[in-house]
């Protein structure tokens, strides 16, 4: 089983952009007015409406603290405070926001996960 979150924005093709630029996302589907991307095992969806859906958090997990570096790095200065380990989680993260200003998070689990 899988599924896709989706979202509503007025601008498509930047907010799509930028999670290829910035998240490493790839299109999985392309749709008359809504882009289908993936990371990893994450499918999300940004499609033309209005008004834009600006809550939540989309959380990009990785394998190390140094590939939430990497993403603070190409991040610039759309990320905020430098990663930080969140000890109430047992995380390393760090956050941004995308271009309609939702929230982004970058993280590693600093222990392995119980199916790992």
């Amino acid at each position: 089983m899988s599924g896709i979150v989706f979202f509503a924005t007025e601008d498509e093709n930047r907010v799509v952009e930028f999670y290829q630029e910035y998240a490493d996302a790839e299109v999985w589907v392309e749709q008359d007015g809504c882009t289908i991307l993936a990371h990893g095992e994450f499918k999300f969806g940004f499609c033309e409406r209005e008004p834009t859906d600006d809550c939540g958090i989309l959380t990009f997990y990785y394998d190390d603290r140094a590939a939430v570096d990497a993403a603070y790095e190409r991040l610039g200065d759309r990320a905020g405070d430098p990663p930080s380990v969140n000890e109430q989680y047992d995380i390393y993260q760090c956050f941004a926001a995308d271009p309609d200003g939702r929230t982004v998070e970058f993280q590693t689990f600093l222990h392995p996960l119980p199916d790992e």
